[in-house]
C-alpha cells in the first residue's frame, strides 16, 4: 500500500493542496452554496462535489463532477457514484492530456464495522483525500478488495456485494459522464498558490446511491 501510494507527481501534490484548500473554503462558505432543497451543501455529497470543483475552476483548472452508473449484473447491484476530476495538459506535449481523480473522502470508502485488526489497520494508511491518475487508484482498490475478501473469509463473513472488487472498479474505472459547469471547459491551469488561512476539517461525502433491481 504504502509502495503504491509513494508514486506522487509535483503535480498531483500541487492539485492536492489546492483540493483541500477548496474542502476548507467549502467547509466555511456562508451562505452554503447547495442547490438541493435542502440548503445543506456539507451533508450532501453531490453539492459538497459541485462547490470543490468549482473552487478549483476558480484556482484555474479543467475540474469537474463525475458521475459513474453500471448496471446490474449476476455479480453485482446496480448503482452510481459521483466525485470529481482534473484534466489538464501533460509537460510533455507528445502525451496530449492526462486526468487526475479527486476522492474527497477515499478512506469511507472502504471503512468495515467489524474488520479485523490487519484490516483496519490498512484502511487507516488510506488518504482521506485522494488525488491521483486512475493507474494509482485502481492499484489501491485491488490491494483493498483483496484485503477486505481476506478478512471477510477469516471471519467467516459473507462478502456483501458492494464491497467486491468489480463493484468497486465501477465507482472511479468505467466511463463517466461530466456534468455541470466545466464539463468541456478548456484546460488552462494558473501558477498561483492558494494561502490556506484555515486547518482541514472532516466532513462525510461518503454517500454512494445503490440501486437495486
Amino acid at each position: 500500500m504504502q509502495e503504491a501510494l509513494s508514486r506522487t507527481s509535483s503535480t498531483e501534490e500541487k492539485l492536492l493542496e489546492r483540493t483541500k484548500y477548496a474542502v476548507n473554503k467549502m467547509l466555511h462558505a456562508d451562505p452554503v452554496a447547495c442547490t438541493c432543497p435542502n440548503r445543506m451543501a456539507k451533508e450532501c455529497r453531490n453539492c459538497a462535489l459541485a462547490c470543490i470543483a468549482q473552487q478549483l475552476r476558480e484556482l484555474g483548472y479543467d475540474s469537474a463532477l463525475c458521475k459513474s452508473k453500471w448496471r446490474r449484473s449476476p455479480d453485482i447491484p446496480s448503482g452510481q457514484h459521483s466525485y470529481i476530476d482534473v484534466v489538464m495538459e501533460a509537460r510533455n506535449s507528445k502525451k496530449g492530456t492526462i486526468r487526475l481523480v479527486i476522492e474527497p473522502n477515499l478512506r469511507a470508502e472502504f471503512e468495515m464495522a467489524r474488520g479485523s485488526r490487519e484490516y483496519i489497520s490498512l484502511v487507516s494508511c488510506l488518504p482521506e483525500i485522494f488525488v491521483g491518475k486512475s493507474e494509482k487508484l485502481r492499484g489501491v482498490v485491488k490491494i483493498m478488495c483483496a484485503a477486505a475478501k481476506k478478512c471477510m473469509k477469516e471471519n467467516k463473513m459473507h462478502m456483501a456485494p458492494w464491497r467486491k472488487h468489480k463493484y468497486m472498479q465501477s465507482k472511479w474505472f468505467g466511463t463517466p459522464e461530466r456534468t455541470g459547469p466545466g464539463a468541456s471547459s478548456p484546460a488552462v491551469i494558473s501558477d498561483r498558490q492558494p494561502k490556506i488561512r484555515a486547518s482541514m476539517l472532516t466532513f462525510d461525502l461518503h454517500c454512494t446511491d445503490v440501486e437495486v433491481s
